[in-house]
């Protein structure tokens, strides 16, 4: 069998398809609860069943959705301090970066790794049980690390916003068909 000679977007003439408002109604939704039926979620963004699952199905391959999870409790896991660290290293060239990088890929205590502009070089941010486990990774897996110059670490004392929710702009709220017949009700014009 030969292999095609069509690009991906004559295979998928979807696949560079700007997002519309329905798309974006169904990423809010889908971003809130990821396990929303597709009935439920067709009945949100006033769809019939098989053109919402084709939305769906083509977001997930254009990688607008880039998959599914739940949420777990650190605290109810025993996990209750987190930390976030800078790390300067002492030479900012691509090995030493390449060696940090995949380093950071084998510490499951590291929840985010991220190379920034400033006064050092990367943030990362750590869940540990307690300030024990806490030396333990950050002299066994991050300190030791060649390269690793030095690193400033921040408790966290109190979690004032953690989301997973990014904003979506250019959807409007999706309104249920009963909050838009409540509105009829009372005289009030449903927005469109």
């Amino acid at each position: 069998m030969e292999p095609s000679s069509h690009t991906p977007e004559e295979l998928d003439p979807g696949l560079d398809r700007p997002l519309d408002r329905i798309d974006r109604q169904i990423l809010v939704l889908l971003q809130r609860d990821g396990r929303m039926p597709i009935a439920e979620l067709a009945r949100e963004v006033h769809l019939t069943l098989t053109p919402c699952l084709e939305r769906v199905r083509r977001l997930e391959r254009q990688g607008y959705i880039e998959g599914y999870f739940a949420r777990v409790s650190a605290r109810r896991l025993g996990q209750r301090l987190l930390a976030f660290t800078e790390v300067t290293l002492d030479r900012t060239t691509a090995d030493v970066f390449e060696r940090f990088k995949a380093s950071m890929q084998l510490v499951d205590e590291v929840l985010e790794c991220h190379m920034v502009a400033g006064g050092f070089d990367y943030l990362l941010k750590m869940r540990v049980a307690d300030m024990d486990e806490y030396r333990r990774v950050l002299g066994d897996r991050i300190s030791s690390v060649r390269g690793v110059q030095q690193t400033q670490t921040y408790f966290v004392m109190e979690e004032v916003k953690s989301t997973h929710v990014i904003q979506i702009r250019g959807a409007e709220r999706p309104m249920r068909a009963s909050a838009a017949a409540g509105r009829r009700k009372a005289g009030r014009q449903t927005p469109r």
